[in-house]
């Protein structure tokens, strides 16, 4: 989401120290994952943003490509043909391998929106790449 390996790290580094500021703000322990999650990809819509520290929406995403293009140009471009708020989704599902419950949770969706809205996508990328990359 960020477009390059350093500024990710420093997303990851700004929504742990985030997050070990908020600790007490966690209600439920076992929810850590997503909640860290939840703080990363705000941080990550912030800075894409250039930081302006108003409150982020999931709704309303910036645009984010794979890190590196070059190793798949056809998957980017693939990606980039999909509305942000699914390609947010494959990225959970796909690159995250976050399960359906746990995007449902981070995106504040239905685990049935996640499941559609994958199927969507997955339907799109079907007519846009060739066969044996979408199998793959």
């Amino acid at each position: 989401m960020t477009g390059s390996h350093e500024s990710a790290r420093d997303v990851v580094q700004e929504a742990f120290a985030r997050a070990l500021r908020k600790r007490r703000s966690l209600r439920d322990e076992r929810a850590v994952e997503m909640w860290v999650w939840r703080i990363a990809l705000r941080v990550a819509i912030e800075q894409r943003r250039n930081g302006s520290g108003s409150e982020v929406s999931l709704d309303d995403l910036p645009e984010f490509t794979l890190v590196e293009p070059q190793r798949d140009p056809a998957l980017e471009t693939a990606l980039r043909r999909l509305p942000p708020r699914r390609r947010l989704v494959i990225f959970l599902r796909y690159f995250a391998d976050l399960r359906y419950a746990d995007i449902a949770e981070l995106c504040e969706i239905s685990e049935g929106t996640v499941a559609a809205t994958i199927a969507q996508a997955r339907a799109e990328l079907e007519r846009t790449l060739p066969r044996d990359e979408v199998n793959a």
